[in-house]
């Protein structure tokens, strides 16, 4: 491959924003056009951001200028609108959650490997310089063996004026699937692949009466529970306490700490790039700032790692392999949920390399 990699974007809704706005300014990237199933919206994003063409999702797939797709559409479309790229001979870069089923992801996986191209999916925040710094920090043994994780994110949830409410509350969605992947993929970066997991959750409010839009008055069953709690093992021993909540009155999210023999360490957001880093060491009640140091930029990163990956002929960060890990992982979840038992996760995940202290999105490298 020699100069940029050409992007095609599916799905032109409020979180394409941060996407386009980070890939049109990442020199190795050519957002060439971008498609959706409401093609004026489509048109719109692609003015907004300076994008040559729009269009509609095939005019994506169909686009010589085309060799990755990031896909931004619902939950509930990514594994099809993940699999018509491929078949299309594109690469594919997913929002998460990577599929809705174990299934769907492992499908994708052969799919791509048979094909010779690369999926990966989000979250890619772990690629950003907090979660980076933080792994530099726990690498050089700066707070001992990690022991335990602690992860905490809790919120009113979405309201009944939401204009998604109804995809929010669907199989699919919910806190765990909406929010878990942020969680699970920063502690997968601390303590390697999970190996078991045992679950309980509940749901507040069993119905929802949407407020605004066309279905406006309609009943809405809940699909997903609003509020879950999870203990996890993971292969290499640590463990880990997780909740993730729509039902709190009040907001607590980005709560991360990981407790080792000589330190716990708190980390930044996972649902962001950059933050400043907590560390208390043993025999000492205060907490030390750590700023956060490395690359920044902003969604796209995962994007941006698979063109510079395909370049040097090596695995990208933000995988395939890690998103069905963290899918396997929520699947066991909602089993041990539906099971009140421990569940096993079948799946394992290399050790994803770090990012290099210096690495610049904003460098032209290819």
């Amino acid at each position: 491959m020699s100069g940029p990699l050409g992007i095609g974007v599916i799905g032109a809704g409020t979180i394409s924003n941060q996407y386009l706005r980070n890939m049109t300014a990442f020199p190795d990237l050519n957002v060439v056009i971008v498609g959706d199933l409401f093609e004026d919206k489509a048109a719109e994003q692609a003015a907004a951001y300076g994008v040559a063409e729009s269009g509609s999702p095939e005019a994506v797939l169909n686009h010589p200028g085309v060799d990755l797709v990031v896909n931004l559409t619902i939950p509930q479309a990514h594994a099809e609108v993940s699999s018509a790229a491929l078949a299309a001979g594109k690469h594919v870069f997913s929002e998460k959650p990577f599929a809705t089923s174990r299934e769907e992801g492992l499908a994708l996986l052969a799919q791509a490997d048979a094909a010779g191209l690369r999926v990966g999916g989000a979250p890619d925040t772990f690629l950003g310089a907090g979660l980076q710094t933080a792994r530099r920090i726990i690498e050089r043994g700066d707070i001992g063996t990690p022991l335990t994780g602690l992860t905490l994110f809790e919120v009113p949830g979405p309201v009944d004026d939401h204009r998604n409410l109804e995809v929010l509350l669907s199989r699919g969605a919910g806190p765990l699937w909406d929010m878990g992947p942020y969680y699970l993929t920063a502690l997968s970066q601390v303590f390697g692949s999970f190996s078991s997991v045992v679950a309980s959750a509940r749901t507040a409010r069993p119905q929802r009466t949407l407020l605004v839009g066309p279905k406006a008055g309609q009943v809405h069953d809940v699909q997903v529970p609003t509020h879950v709690s999870v203990l996890a093992d993971f292969a290499g021993g640590g463990e880990s306490v997780t909740t993730l909540s729509w039902d709190s009155p009040h907001r607590r999210v980005g709560h991360v700490e990981i407790v080792g023999t000589e330190a716990t360490l708190s980390i930044p957001d996972p649902n962001e790039f950059d933050g400043t880093l907590r560390i208390k060491r043993k025999g000492n009640e205060q907490w030390t700032d750590v700023p956060a140091t490395g690359a920044v930029g902003g969604r796209g990163l995962g994007p941006l790692d698979i063109a510079r990956s395909i370049a040097a002929g090596v695995p990208h960060r933000a995988s395939g392999l890690l998103a069905y890990h963290v899918l396997d992982t929520m699947a066991s979840v909602t089993e041990s949920i539906e099971r009140h038992e421990w569940v096993d996760v079948a799946s394992e995940v290399p050790a994803t390399p770090p990012i290099p202290e210096d690495w610049d999105p904003y460098a032209a490298t290819l």
